[in-house]
C-alpha cells in the first residue's frame, strides 16, 4: 500500500509539473505571438489572447474587419481632417501655387509648404495612435510592413501632400487582401508615381514630349520588378526594365493645366500623348501596344510570378521568423503564394500554423526596430499619449523617422541594421524617461495645432510607471539575467531596467 501510494504521489508530481510547464511554454508562445503580431503586449491584448486562446486570437486579427475600433479611438482618428482628403484636394487646399505670368511667388510658396507640415504630422500621429491603441494589431503590423516594402520618401518634392493618403488608401485597404490588388494600388497613387519618377515618364518623340517630360524614365520601372515584385535576382534583364518603362509611359498624375482634359482617379491620369504605342516583349511575353491596358498586363505578369512570390515569402518569413528564415518555411510560404494566387490573408496563415514560427529557438530571436521599440514600450506601460513629438524624436534620433526612408527599399528589420553601441544608449535614455514618468507624452505642447484634443484643466504630473504591473506583464520574456538584475535593484529603477533591458528590445 505505502508503494502504490508513493507511485501515485510520484505521478501526481509529474503530472503537476508537466501542466506547470505546459502552462509555462504557453505563456511564452503568447507572448511571442503578441511580440510578432502586434506591437507588443499590453494588458487588453494578453487579457484577449487568454479568452479566445492562442489560434482563436490569430485567426480573429486575420479578420480584422470582425474586431470593433474603440470609440476614443475613432473620434481621435476623425479630427485629423487631413486624412479624409485625396490627393487633389490636398493639392489644392496645400499644395504650391501656381505661377502668375510666369512668375512664382517666393513667400507664398513658403507659407504653402509650412501650411502642409500639418498633413505629415497627422499621418504620423494617426500612424502610432492606431499602432498603440487599436485592437487590430495586426492589421497595423502589416501596414508597417507593406508601406515599408513600397516605400514613399516623404521629403521629395510634392509627396509630403500625399503620404498620408498613400498609406491610408493604398496600403492600409490591401494589407491583408491579395497582392496584386495593392500593387495596383500602390501603382496608381501619385505619391508612388512621384517618388520615383513615373509621371515623367515619356516616349521619346510622342506627341505629348517636351521639357523635362520627353524621355524614357526607368525608375518606377526597375524599382518595380527589384523590390516590389520579382526581387533583386527574379531572372529579368535590362531589356525587360527598358521594356517596362515603354509599357509606363504615360503612366502618372494629371497636371493643374491638364485638370479639364484628362479624366483623373484622385490625381491618377494615363495620358496617351505620352504612351509608347510600340509593341513590347516583357520577360518573354508580347505585349502590344494597346495603352493603359498594357500596365494591367504587366502587373498581372509580375503579380502571378513564381519569381515574386519566394521573394516576397521570403520579405514575410524575415518579419515574423528570423533574420534568416529557414529554407523550408520559405518554400512551404511559396507554395501557397501560387495556389492562392498571392492571397495574403492565407500565406499569413500558413506562416503563423508553421512550426518554424512556434519554436521556442525563435523567441526573441529578432531585434526590434525603433518604431516597434518605441510603441511597444508605450503599450506595456500603459501610457496614454497626447503629445507624440517624443516618440516621433525618439524615433529618428534612433534612425528610423516615420516616413522618412530616402531610398525606395526602406528601412531594414534585421539584428544587424538596428544594434550599436549609440543606439542602445538612446534606448536606455528613453527607457529611463519613460520609466520615470518624464517623457512628456500626456498634455500637447500649447504649439501642436493639429490635433485639436481637449485638455485637463489642469494637467497631472508625470507619474512613473507601476513597475509592479510591468514585470508581471512581461515576466515570461525575461530572463534569469535580467531578473537577478530587477532584484538587487532600487525599485525607482525596476521599470527603466524592463523597458532597457536586452529582453525586451528583443522580440
Amino acid at each position: 500500500m505505502l508503494r502504490k501510494g508513493l507511485h501515485a504521489a510520484v505521478v501526481l508530481l509529474a503530472m503537476t509539473c508537466a501542466a506547470a510547464t505546459a502552462r509555462a511554454e504557453d505563456g511564452k508562445l503568447a507572448m511571442h505571438v503578441l511580440n510578432r503580431l502586434a506591437f507588443g503586449p499590453d494588458a487588453d491584448s494578453l487579457q484577449s489572447i487568454h479568452r479566445l486562446g492562442i489560434d482563436g486570437w490569430i485567426d480573429r486579427q486575420l479578420h480584422p474587419e470582425t474586431i470593433d475600433q474603440p470609440q476614443v479611438l475613432t473620434d481621435r482618428l476623425n479630427r485629423f481632417e487631413t486624412l479624409s482628403l485625396d490627393p487633389v484636394e490636398l493639392f489644392q487646399r496645400y499644395g504650391p501655387p501656381l505661377p502668375i505670368a510666369g512668375a512664382v511667388d517666393a513667400d507664398a510658396v513658403k507659407a504653402a509648404r509650412q501650411r502642409s507640415r500639418v498633413i505629415v504630422q497627422q499621418a504620423g500621429q494617426a500612424r502610432l495612435l492606431r499602432a498603440l491603441a487599436s485592437p487590430r494589431q495586426l492589421q497595423e503590423v502589416m501596414v508597417d510592413f507593406w508601406y515599408n516594402h513600397f516605400n514613399v520618401f516623404a521629403a521629395k518634392g510634392l509627396d509630403h501632400l500625399w503620404i498620408g493618403d498613400y498609406e491610408e488608401r493604398a496600403i492600409r485597404p490591401h494589407a491583408l487582401g491579395r497582392f496584386r490588388d495593392l500593387l495596383e494600388a500602390t501603382a496608381r497613387h501619385p505619391a508612388m508615381l512621384f517618388y520615383l519618377d513615373n509621371w515623367q515618364n515619356t516616349a521619346p518623340g510622342s506627341p505629348g514630349a517636351r521639357g523635362r517630360d520627353s524621355g524614357l524614365n526607368e525608375n518606377y520601372a526597375r524599382e518595380l520588378m527589384e523590390l516590389h515584385t520579382l526581387g533583386v535576382d527574379g531572372g529579368y534583364t535590362q531589356d525587360d526594365v527598358i521594356a517596362l518603362a515603354r509599357i509606363l509611359t504615360g503612366w502618372g498624375l494629371v497636371r493643374p493645366r491638364q485638370a479639364r482634359f484628362l479624366p483623373s482617379d484622385n490625381g491618377f491620369a494615363f495620358d496617351a500623348s505620352r504612351h509608347d504605342f510600340g509593341d513590347k516583349v516583357f520577360l518573354g511575353r508580347i505585349i502590344q501596344g494597346e495603352g493603359a491596358a498594357e500596365v494591367e498586363a504587366a502587373l498581372d505578369i509580375l503579380a502571378g510570378s513564381p519569381a515574386t512570390a519566394r521573394h516576397l515569402s521570403f520579405e514575410l518569413a524575415q518579419y515574423f521568423v528570423a533574420d534568416r528564415p529557414p529554407p523550408a518555411l520559405v518554400d512551404a510560404l511559396t507554395r501557397r503564394w501560387m495556389e492562392t494566387d498571392g492571397d495574403i490573408h492565407a500565406v499569413l496563415k500558413t506562416l503563423f500554423a508553421s512550426r518554424e514560427f512556434r519554436a521556442p529557438a525563435n523567441f526573441g530571436g529578432k531585434f526590434k526596430t525603433p518604431l516597434q521599440y518605441v510603441v511597444s514600450a508605450i503599450r506595456a506601460a500603459d501610457r496614454q499619449v497626447v503629445n507624440f513629438r517624443p516618440l516621433l524624436g525618439t524615433m529618428a534620433r534612433l534612425g528610423q523617422p516615420l516616413y522618412g526612408c530616402p531610398t525606395p527599399d526602406g528601412y531594414k528589420n534585421t539584428r544587424d541594421a538596428w544594434l550599436n553601441p549609440d543606439a542602445l544608449t538612446l534606448r536606455l535614455s528613453f527607457a529611463t524617461a519613460l520609466g520615470s514618468g518624464h517623457l512628456p507624452l500626456d498634455v500637447a505642447p500649447p504649439a501642436m495645432e493639429e490635433e485639436a484634443i481637449p485638455q485637463p484643466a489642469q494637467a497631472l504630473r508625470p507619474a512613473p510607471v507601476d513597475s509592479d504591473r510591468l514585470l508581471a506583464l512581461l515576466r515570461p520574456t525575461l530572463s534569469a539575467r535580467t531578473l537577478d538584475a530587477l532584484g538587487n535593484a532600487a525599485p525607482q529603477l525596476t521599470a527603466a531596467l524592463i523597458l532597457g533591458s536586452p529582453d525586451f528590445m528583443a522580440r
